[in-house]
Protein backbone atom coordinates (compact mmCIF):
# COMPACT_ATOMS: atom_id res chain seq x y z
CA UNK A 1 0.00 0.00 0.00
CA UNK A 2 1.46 3.26 -0.99
CA UNK A 3 0.83 6.20 1.71
CA UNK A 4 1.64 8.72 -0.41
CA UNK A 5 -1.15 8.44 -2.34
CA UNK A 6 -3.44 7.77 -0.13
CA UNK A 7 -2.04 10.87 1.94
CA UNK A 8 -2.31 13.11 -1.60
CA UNK A 9 -6.51 11.86 -1.62
CA UNK A 10 -6.18 13.04 2.23
CA UNK A 11 -4.75 16.26 1.01
CA UNK A 12 -7.64 16.87 -1.64
CA UNK A 13 -10.49 14.94 1.19
CA UNK A 14 -9.68 17.64 3.66
CA UNK A 15 -9.66 20.61 0.77
CA UNK A 16 -12.93 20.22 -0.31
CA UNK A 17 -13.78 19.55 3.28
CA UNK A 18 -13.07 23.22 3.70
CA UNK A 19 -14.78 24.30 0.35
CA UNK A 20 -18.33 22.72 1.87
CA UNK A 21 -17.53 24.57 5.18
CA UNK A 22 -17.57 27.54 3.08
CA UNK A 23 -20.71 26.66 1.48
CA UNK A 24 -22.37 25.98 4.78
CA UNK A 25 -20.94 28.80 6.38
CA UNK A 26 -22.42 31.08 3.40
CA UNK A 27 -25.85 29.53 3.90
CA UNK A 28 -25.97 30.02 7.85
CA UNK A 29 -25.20 33.45 6.89
CA UNK A 30 -27.97 34.17 4.74
CA UNK A 31 -30.24 32.50 6.82
CA UNK A 32 -29.41 34.65 9.63
CA UNK A 33 -29.34 37.86 7.39
CA UNK A 34 -32.73 37.44 6.09
CA UNK A 35 -34.29 35.30 9.52
CA UNK A 36 -35.16 32.43 6.96
CA UNK A 37 -34.73 29.06 9.60
CA UNK A 38 -36.60 26.53 7.16
CA UNK A 39 -36.32 26.55 3.31
CA UNK A 40 -35.45 29.42 1.29
CA UNK A 41 -38.21 31.68 2.43
CA UNK A 42 -38.31 32.83 -1.18
CA UNK A 43 -35.10 34.87 -1.16
CA UNK A 44 -33.13 34.09 -4.24
CA UNK A 45 -29.53 34.12 -2.82
CA UNK A 46 -30.58 31.76 -0.12
CA UNK A 47 -31.84 29.76 -2.39
CA UNK A 48 -29.03 30.15 -5.01
CA UNK A 49 -26.20 29.11 -2.16
CA UNK A 50 -28.25 26.01 -0.92
CA UNK A 51 -28.04 24.76 -4.31
CA UNK A 52 -24.14 25.21 -4.76
CA UNK A 53 -24.27 23.43 -1.48
CA UNK A 54 -26.56 20.73 -2.19
CA UNK A 55 -24.57 19.90 -5.72
CA UNK A 56 -20.94 19.91 -3.67
CA UNK A 57 -22.68 17.30 -1.39
CA UNK A 58 -23.84 14.95 -4.33
CA UNK A 59 -20.49 15.48 -6.60
CA UNK A 60 -17.49 15.46 -4.08
CA UNK A 61 -17.71 12.35 -2.05
CA UNK A 62 -17.91 10.02 -4.57
CA UNK A 63 -15.22 11.73 -6.65
CA UNK A 64 -12.93 11.22 -3.40
CA UNK A 65 -13.98 7.90 -2.89
CA UNK A 66 -13.09 7.20 -6.45
CA UNK A 67 -9.85 9.14 -6.10
CA UNK A 68 -9.29 6.62 -2.97
CA UNK A 69 -10.06 3.30 -4.86
CA UNK A 70 -7.73 4.43 -7.71
CA UNK A 71 -4.59 5.57 -5.45
CA UNK A 72 -5.20 1.60 -3.37
CA UNK A 73 -5.53 0.18 -6.94
CA UNK A 74 -1.85 1.57 -7.52
CA UNK A 75 -1.96 4.81 -9.90
CA UNK A 76 0.77 6.89 -9.43
CA UNK A 77 1.15 9.67 -7.58
CA UNK A 78 1.66 12.29 -9.46
CA UNK A 79 -1.34 11.94 -11.55
CA UNK A 80 -3.51 11.28 -8.12
CA UNK A 81 -2.40 15.19 -7.37
CA UNK A 82 -3.22 16.44 -10.86
CA UNK A 83 -6.53 15.18 -10.35
CA UNK A 84 -6.99 16.04 -7.15
CA UNK A 85 -5.46 19.55 -7.35
CA UNK A 86 -7.58 19.82 -10.87
CA UNK A 87 -11.45 18.96 -8.82
CA UNK A 88 -10.28 20.75 -5.63
CA UNK A 89 -9.90 23.76 -7.99
CA UNK A 90 -12.82 23.30 -9.75
CA UNK A 91 -15.01 22.42 -7.07
CA UNK A 92 -14.02 25.73 -5.46
CA UNK A 93 -14.45 27.74 -8.59
CA UNK A 94 -18.05 26.28 -8.52
CA UNK A 95 -18.60 27.21 -5.08
CA UNK A 96 -17.75 31.00 -5.39
CA UNK A 97 -20.17 31.33 -8.61
CA UNK A 98 -22.93 29.98 -6.12
CA UNK A 99 -21.64 32.09 -3.11
CA UNK A 100 -21.44 35.03 -5.06
CA UNK A 101 -25.36 36.63 -5.14
CA UNK A 102 -24.54 37.60 -9.20
CA UNK A 103 -21.49 34.90 -9.82
CA UNK A 104 -19.91 35.32 -13.36
CA UNK A 105 -21.46 32.47 -15.41
CA UNK A 106 -18.03 31.45 -16.83
CA UNK A 107 -17.33 30.27 -12.84
CA UNK A 108 -19.95 27.90 -13.08
CA UNK A 109 -18.75 26.57 -16.24
CA UNK A 110 -15.00 26.05 -16.01
CA UNK A 111 -15.68 25.07 -12.03
CA UNK A 112 -18.20 22.48 -13.61
CA UNK A 113 -15.95 21.33 -16.52
CA UNK A 114 -13.10 20.91 -14.40
CA UNK A 115 -14.10 18.89 -11.69
CA UNK A 116 -16.39 16.66 -13.71
CA UNK A 117 -13.54 16.11 -16.32
CA UNK A 118 -12.23 14.47 -13.28
CA UNK A 119 -14.88 12.69 -12.22
CA UNK A 120 -15.61 11.07 -15.33
CA UNK A 121 -11.87 10.43 -16.05
CA UNK A 122 -11.50 8.87 -12.50
CA UNK A 123 -14.55 6.30 -13.14
CA UNK A 124 -13.49 5.84 -16.51
CA UNK A 125 -9.68 4.69 -15.47
CA UNK A 126 -11.03 2.58 -12.27
CA UNK A 127 -13.36 1.44 -14.38
CA UNK A 128 -11.34 -0.05 -16.94
CA UNK A 129 -8.69 -1.31 -14.50
CA UNK A 130 -11.17 -3.28 -12.19
CA UNK A 131 -12.55 -4.87 -15.22
CA UNK A 132 -9.11 -5.52 -16.43
CA UNK A 133 -8.17 -6.93 -13.09
CA UNK A 134 -11.37 -9.18 -13.15
CA UNK A 135 -11.49 -10.62 -16.76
Amino acid sequence: MNQSAIAAVGLYAALNMVILLWLAIATARLRNKHRVWIGTGGVEHLTRTMRGHANAIENIPMTIILLLIAALLGMPVLILHVLGATFTLGRAIHAWHFIDEHGARWQRVVGFGLSGVVTVTTLLGVLGYVLWLLF
